[in-house]
Parts: structure tokens; sequence; C-alpha cells
């Protein structure tokens, strides 16, 4: 179960990783327009907000990589949640294929890293 967690949580850092690119250096390209829906009128004019959200999956990204390297599942739970919550967020106010995109995979690594057996210093905590 910890090597499904693994590459559960390391899919859900790289897609965020993908975002990240997606929103940040692609957003006013035909990927872009593909990809989000987007005309290149309206993708000119939200390209500062683009960049911004890009920047935020980075940091979500960094964090579950941060939790991946060090071993440190608290760091990967925290993260998950926020990804999860971000997720939610907006399927509800966006578009709700981000829940899927984004809040089902963080979903499901957030379940199997809480059902992996957790490491022998978690218990000293």
């Amino acid at each position: 179960m910890r090597f499904i967690a693994l590459l559960l949580v390391a899919f859900v850092a790289l897609s965020h990783v993908g975002f990240l690119v997606l929103e940040m250096f692609f957003w006013n390209d035909p990927i872009g327009y593909r990809v989000f829906g987007t005309t290149p009128e309206f993708a000119a004019a939200s390209a500062v907000l683009a960049a911004n959200q890009g920047l935020y999956n980075g940091f979500l990204a960094a964090g579950l990589l941060w939790g991946l390297l060090s071993g440190r599942r608290d760091v990967k739970v925290f993260f998950l949640c926020c990804v999860i919550v971000a997720g939610v967020y907006g399927g509800l106010t966006a578009k709700m294929s981000i829940l899927y995109v984004q809040g089902v995979p963080a979903l499901a690594a957030l379940l199997a890293v809480l059902a992996a057996r957790p490491p022998r210093q978690w218990h000293r905590l």
C-alpha cells in the first residue's frame, strides 16, 4: 500500500507541475486555448490571473514533492488536503471537471497515504 500511495502522490504532484506549465507558459498559446476552452481574447485579458493560479499550483506540487522526498506523512496529508479543497472549490465555482481532474486523484492519494502503514518514527509523534 505504501508503494501505491507513493505513486498516487507523485501523480498528483506531477499533475500540478503540468498545471503550472499550462497556466504560466501556454495560457496564450493554441495548446492553452484547447485545454482550457478559451479564446485568444479571453486568454490575453486573463493571462496575469492564470499565471498567478499556475504559481499556486506550483506551490502545491512543491509541497507534495517535499512530502515525497522527506517521507513525511504529515506533509503529504496537509498538501493533499489543500489540493482537495482547491478541487472542490474549483468544481463548485468554475467548472465541475476541476473536481474530477484535481480533487478525485488527490482524494485517492490521501486515502492511500492514510491506509499505508506509517513508518516507525510516526509512533513517536
